[in-house]
């Protein structure tokens, strides 16, 4: 978590009591000033430049989980809005309002995109707002959860200081000033709590904001429809969202007297957002309790002006433990019961105990039970603590502007309305529960996925032991369809009954018709379930079963690419332009009609089996006749190959609560099959605004389709706009739902099956933190990168070029605090033979690797870059994003500094960076010309040792009860401690050919044999069996995480369930060697036949090594 060289530091403290608590030291990236205030923290992921101009942040040091910051740069600041005409376009407010920053890693000038002019960096301190990375923001969010809000201060390195960032693990919690502190600049403290922040941040003058005349609501005098806003720290987006809806908003100071404005020419009343303690606004209050008396308007309060409202109505409000700061905060509503996705920032909360006899709650926290909402039960008033304006986050809830205006025209036209309370859409809970009740059933049939394929392999044996998981949490008896013998779902002990037969419609007929199953899931076990589920569609309800989930009709619409661009345009949603052909010469007509570039597809193939790109008619012909030989239709698009490709996961209940679990942004542009390219989760070149886009798109799409569980939307985006197109829908779990489940620890397959049988989600518990409900959107405070693996060295006539149709046989995932580290960590993963992101010896032509990119991609951007390519220059010819490319380039940098250094020569601080840039020790030791076991001797003489992280979708806002973790350099201190002793199971890591997911049942069966006989475990792998083991760690299979684990963790002993390809006995013999195990402690049993070994209570410190054959 190293600075930059040569900038200042900054000393960040916290208030305890009456003492100083040193918290971390770090690098300054904004202006060199010191500040203090009070130390709050978000979970949002994207929006930095939106929250740091809120005002509610005044007086606030603002903590971002969310460690990559900066990386799409700062819009134009003198770009003014078309609608405020003198506000800015892109901003909540003229200036940026947080005291100071605190962010784990910032990307400095390497930013972004299309709108950026420049970095984060420069904008704050033109602003005058100091800034702070390098430091383990997850140490500090877990400290501010558990002792609250508190007050803080940024201290700034004097000039001519000789103090450096400590390198140490552990945060420094010391009391006093140390000669160190002594190198930094005094500040007093400050409370923000006890001023009235909102006189600092208000209109000075009224001020009117009119809506465009095309669309201006007119009262019946001849007037605008007005509203009168009281300015109490006032978001831009508010404003934004009154008057695109067609009134004139008044704009007024926050001790205006807005009661007796002069002919009381207003239509109705809205309070906005603001910073500080509504106990110190009496002046405000008074001036709303006059217009709750007068019941002339309706009144609408937001954040802030909720609680001056419910002030103004008798009621009280407290200060919260740590306030709610994030965007993904779920709000259930009383009426309704319907649970709503929204953005908050707030310290303080209505107590609804105290609400007068006149007013009841409207909404409520699902996760921590606070208030979200008042309403009047007799006059329409109303107000929300969270932000329907989003800005940042989601827009799910803005169109309580629209019940607002409607209830302000409405008392226009009826003064007597002014006598009935709120209207909200949605209905009310007793009719909601009426038309979507629990569905009943006592026996279900799943269908698995049958034997592996490539583009259908380990992700659905996953999804449908989930699936029978959770169906039988629910007391419901499970048939399995599946004869692949070598899955975790055919396990003793799962399913109660398992069918080892093929998965097709005659024999699903005949085991339904056998078992008298009162239901079926299709959508458990990929394109197979699908197929049959689609064949059999009109015989289900004959044969007695009830489709559970997403019906067929769902997705027989997601399948065919006509019907699929028909509901899309019928929402306005657009698709690449397509036609769908039956023979040769449709198809050529269908291309001249659309234009080059194409897409060739074969309709209802998996994996992109007969598809690819056409640059002219020759081409087309040739991908024509290959496509009708896998399928009797041929699908031809609009090629956009080039532009961004970005995919959500989307979650939906019966009730129509809709979630987006986890967003990815595919590291190869559009062209090559997202099966095989290496996608990032979450995307990390996205604003709030293209990411908020992007969302509510795909929530549109899977109300529309009706979807009921899960399913995955792709998009293509232009990197130069924000013009998007949607590629396609899958309506069932799939390859991508695996990886976020995984990377955002949430069980999709879990809760979509849970989801089937008409369970609201907001009724569905989190079963990481046991306290949060299951309609959230996870929150991740690190990065995860996925990347292919092929094997296409074992085929000799097989083309290596990437494209459309997919080739890759397995992947990797890995987790880092950066993307550096998280890339290398994958390549890593991938084969123990690599280093890392590096320079080969492999013949290739670079341009040509680069422009017509094959498996070797990765490593030519290493030649290239090593070669001296820039990065404009590789852009060129990828059209992969240049922050990533940044990114590598640095990586290529640094290896070249490491290449002409000494192991003894290099500082400790420069060890830990390359520590930090995921280098291993095994790669330093080749720049160094030495071995890894002289590196490793070093860095632990430096104390340079990797700290674990939980995953646990909430960003550390809530203790995580399942251990879910990765390692990283990137931290100051472990979420876990390691007292007990357990035994290490080692997975195979990727899938190849020769070793696939029989390896995952073989390490899921030994877990459960050692807890049958009261062992803790812990599973190491490239992927996720988090819900078998005590913990799983997320790591490449090599020595050197295992090493680092088996350190950490105590065990008795460590279980080897060794892949054929952990470099054959050498990598063994090497970690017995690193080990330092006397001979007569080592226990070999050969396992091969059962996969696992029952195993009695060893010595510590033995190992139990269970071998399958090597290679």
């Amino acid at each position: 978590m190293a600075g930059h060289t040569g900038d200042k530091l900054i000393a960040l403290e916290a208030r305890e009591g009456t003492e100083s608590v040193h918290l971390a030291v770090g690098t300054s990236f904004g202006a060199e000033k010191s500040v203090a205030g009070e130390l709050v923290f978000s979970t949002g992921m994207v929006g930095y430049e939106e929250s740091i101009t809120d005002p509610s942040y005044k007086g606030q040091i603002l903590v971002l989980t969310y460690p990559l910051v900066g990386n799409y740069g700062v819009p134009d600041r003198n770009e003014m809005d078309p609608l405020l005409k003198d506000l800015p376009a892109h901003f909540e407010a003229s200036q940026i309002h947080v005291s100071g920053l605190i962010v784990a890693s910032y990307c400095g000038e390497d930013y972004s995109h299309y709108l950026a002019t420049s970095s984060l960096g420069k904008w704050l301190k033109e602003q005058g707002v100091p800034a702070l990375c390098g430091v383990d923001t997850r140490a500090l969010t877990k400290i501010i959860r558990e002792k609250g809000s508190m007050l803080g201060r940024m201290r700034l390195q004097k000039s001519g200081s000789q103090a450096t960032a400590p390198i140490t693990n552990g945060i420094t919690l010391s009391h006093g000033e140390s000669q160190e502190e002594a190198d930094f600049e005094e500040v007093e403290w400050s409370n923000p709590n006890n001023k009235n922040l909102v006189a600092d941040v208000s209109i000075k003058e009224p001020k009117i904001y009119s809506p465009d005349p095309s669309n201006a609501l007119k009262h019946p005098s001849g007037r605008p429809i007005r509203i009168v806003c009281v300015d109490v720290g006032l978001k831009y987006n508010q404003l934004r969202c009154l008057v695109k809806r067609g009134v004139e908003v008044q704009v007024v100071p926050w001790d205006y007297d807005f009661p007796s404005l002069a002919g009381k020419e207003y239509d109705g009343l809205f309070i906005s957002n603001g910073p500080g303690d509504p106990a110190l606004m009496e002046k405000t209050v008074k001036n709303i309790q006059a217009n709750i008396r007068e019941a002339r308007v309706p009144i609408f309060g937001i954040c802030l002006g909720h609680q001056l409202l419910a002030r103004a109505s008798g009621a009280e409000t407290v200060k919260m433990k740590y306030g709610n700061r994030g965007h993904n905060i779920p709000a259930t509503n009383l009426i309704s019961g319907k649970c709503y996705i929204t953005s908050q920032n707030h310290g303080y909360a209505v107590d609804s105990r105290t609400l007068t006899q006149d007013w009841s709650e409207l909404f409520v926290n699902a996760n921590d039970g606070s208030n979200e909402g008042i309403r009047h039960i007799s006059r329409p008033y109303f107000s929300v603590q969270f932000h329907p304006e989003s800005a940042p986050g989601p827009q799910d809830t803005e169109f309580l502007f629209d019940v607002f205006l409607d209830a302000v025209q409405k008392v226009i036209q009826d003064s007597s309305m002014m006598h009935q309370p709120i209207k909200f859409p949605g209905g009310d809970l007793a009719e909601n529960q009426k038309a979507n009740p629990r569905v009943t059933v006592k026996k279900v049939l799943v269908l698995g996925s049958g034997g592996l394929s490539i583009g259908q392999a380990g992700e659905f044996d996953y999804s449908g032991s989930q699936a029978i998981k959770a169906l039988k949490e629910e007391g419901i008896y499970t048939i399995l369809i599946n004869p692949n013998i070598a899955t975790i779902q055919t396990s003793k002990g799962l399913a109660d009954k398992v069918y080892f037969l093929p998965v097709n419609a005659d024999f699903v007929r005949k085991v339904i018709k056998q078992e008298k199953p009162d239901g079926i899931y299709c959508t458990f076990g990929g394109q197979t379930a699908l197929s049959v589920g689609i064949q059999l569609k009109d015989e289900f309800e004959g044969l007695g079963v009830k489709v559970l989930g997403t019906q067929i009709d769902t997705v027989i619409t997601t399948e065919d690419r006509e019907l699929f661009a028909r509901a899309m345009e019928s929402i306005g949603e657009k698709c690449a332009m397509s036609a769908s052909a039956n023979n040769m010469e449709e198809a050529m007509a269908a291309g001249k009609q659309i234009g080059f570039p194409l897409i060739i597809r074969a309709a209802y193939a998996l994996g992109g089996l007969g598809s690819g790109f056409a640059d002219n008619e020759d081409q087309l012909r040739e991908l024509c006749n290959k496509a009708f030989a896998a399928s009797p239709q041929v699908l031809i698009e609009r090629s956009m190959k080039g532009w961004k490709e970005i995919e959500y996961e989307v979650v939906r209940d019966c009730q129509d609560n809709c979630i987006t679990v986890c967003n990815m942004e595919n590291f190869d542009p559009l062209g090559i099959h997202t099966g095989d390219s290496i996608v990032v989760a979450p995307s990390q070149t996205l604003s709030d605004k293209d990411f908020m886009m992007l969302r509510r798109t795909a929530v549109n799409v899977i109300r529309h389709l009706g979807v009921v569980g899960e399913c995955n939307i792709q998009y293509a985006l232009n990197p130069d706009s924000r013009e998007y197109c949607i590629i396609e829908v899958n309506a069932r779990l799939s390859r991508s739902s695996a990886l976020a489940s995984k990377a955002t620890g949430y069980p999709l397959a879990f809760v979509a099956a849970k989801l089937g049988l008409g369970i609201p989600l907001n009724e569905i518990k989190n079963t990481v933190t046991k306290v949060t409900c299951a309609c959230f959107e996870p929150s991740l405070d690190y990065v995860v990168v996925k990347i292919p693996r092929w094997d296409l060295k074992k085929f000799t006539r097989v083309s290596t070029l990437l494209g459309s149709a997919m080739k890759s046989v397995g992947e990797v995932m890995s987790i880092g605090r950066t993307f550096e580290e998280a890339i290398q960590k994958a390549i890593r993963a991938v084969d123990v033979s690599n280093l890392g992101f590096q320079e080969t010896s492999a013949l290739m032509s670079i341009d040509q690797e680069l422009q017509t990119p094959s498996d070797q991609r990765m490593f030519a951007i290493a030649n290239a870059m090593h070669s001296g390519y820039t990065v404009d220059k590789i852009w060129e010819l990828t059209k992969i994003d240049k922050w990533f490319l940044s990114k590598l380039k640095g990586l290529s940098e640094f290896g070249k500094l490491m290449s002409t250094k000494k192991v003894n020569d290099v500082p400790s601080s420069l060890f830990r960076q390359a520590k930090e840039l995921g280098f291993s020790d095994k790669q330093l030791s080749i720049f160094w010309s030495t071995n890894e076991q002289t590196v490793r001797k070093h860095r632990l003489e430096y104390d340079i040792m990797p700290v674990v992280k939980q995953i646990d979708t909430v960003a550390g806002e809530f203790p995580a009860y399942t251990n879910y973790l990765y390692t990283t350099y990137n931290g100051v201190e472990s979420d876990i401690d390691f007292n007990d002793n357990g035994i290490m199971v080692l997975g195979s890591g990727v899938y190849r050919i020769g070793s696939s997911v029989e390896f995952d049942w073989c390490s899921v069966r030994t877990v459960r044999t050692l807890r049958e006989n009261n062992f803790k475990t812990v599973m190491i792998n490239v992927s996720d069996t988090s819900h078998a083991c005590s913990g799983t760690e997320i790591a490449p299979e090599s020595s050197f995480p295992i090493l680092k684990a088996s350190r950490r963790r105590p065990s008795k002993g460590t279980m080897f369930l060794a892949s054929v390809w952990l470099s054959s006995e050498s990598m063994f013999e090497s970690l017995l060697s690193m080990a330092t195990l006397p001979a007569s402690k080592l226990s070999c049993l050969s396992t091969a036949s059962r996969g696992y070994a029952k195993i009695g209570e060893l010595d510590s410190g033995e190992v139990l090594c269970t071998l399958l054959p090597f290679a």
